[in-house]
């Protein structure tokens, strides 16, 4: 489950986060989850470390505790050897603050993710974004194809371009369409932009060889585009490895777009 599908959910929750480390470990300050009576989202970094967290997160729920402080070593005594030390900070939401998270994970700092064209790639990478720390937009003409994505904010529109105009700075766009001159039309749109993290278009070398005339006759270099995308996957052309191969590409690109981060 999602950080946004627990918020969205009328579960009690309690939000964790790192609010101190020293030394060697998982994750960094910052890192935070949320726990539910029978659900959690998020990640402090596995292991012991997290399920004591949570423990302790799901006994304040069931005592009423609002806020609680733990602080662990991360040695032998608990099963790990990163050889540091965590403190954890646990803290029931109230309305109010699980708003605030809410209007948070939902907002401009979010960075975004549009997959035009809701075939099996495109459903396949809202899929596996789902959990990552992005708002993931799938976009399409055909509310059949829709209907059948289990993942991401749904746009049906036959107008996808004008998505594409409208989408914030940094975003990352991901070709996938159903018609390889719609691809075309809608990769030129989302170069055009300029401010891309990542703007990936599903196909091969040939595919990518002719979409690079086709964008010189619009007077635009192509040299920024990724295609084919998932390419790691070594050939591997099954929807699930291309879009964890290309959730690898995009988290990338957004690594070094000031943008495209959180």
């Amino acid at each position: 489950m999602s950080l946004r599908d627990l918020l969205a959910s009328d579960a009690p929750l309690v939000h964790l986060r790192l609010s101190a480390v020293a030394g060697s470990a998982p994750r960094e300050v910052g890192a935070e989850m949320l726990v539910a009576a029978h659900a959690q989202a998020g990640t402090i970094g596995g292991g012991q470390v997290e399920y004591r967290a949570m423990a302790r997160a799901r006994e304040m729920l069931d005592i009423g505790t609002t806020q609680d402080s733990l602080t662990m070593a991360l040695g032998p005594e608990i099963g790990q050897c990163c050889g540091g030390r965590v403190t954890v900070a646990l803290c029931v939401l109230t309305p109010d603050a699980r708003t605030a998270m809410l209007a948070r994970v939902d907002g401009a700092h979010a960075p975004g993710v549009m997959i035009l064209g809701a075939g099996h790639v495109g459903r396949a990478l809202a899929q596996v974004l789902a959990p990552l720390p992005c708002r993931v937009v799938l976009v399409d003409s055909r509310a059949e194809e829709l209907a059948q994505a289990r993942s991401g904010e749904h746009r049906l529109t036959p107008l996808p371009e004008a998505e594409i105009d409208q989408a914030p700075p940094g975003a990352a766009f991901v070709v996938t369409t159903h018609d390889h001159g719609l691809d075309f039309l809608l990769t030129l749109a989302a170069l055009k932009r300029g401010d891309a993290a990542y703007v990936g278009l599903i196909g091969s070398a040939t595919k990518r060889a002719r979409f690079t005339r086709f964008a010189r006759d619009h007077d635009l270099d192509a040299s920024a585009l990724t295609c084919p995308i998932g390419a790691a996957g070594l050939g591997d052309k099954r929807p699930e490895v291309i879009a964890l191969m290309t959730a690898q590409e995009i988290f990338a690109a957004f690594a070094h777009n000031p943008q495209g981060t959180p």
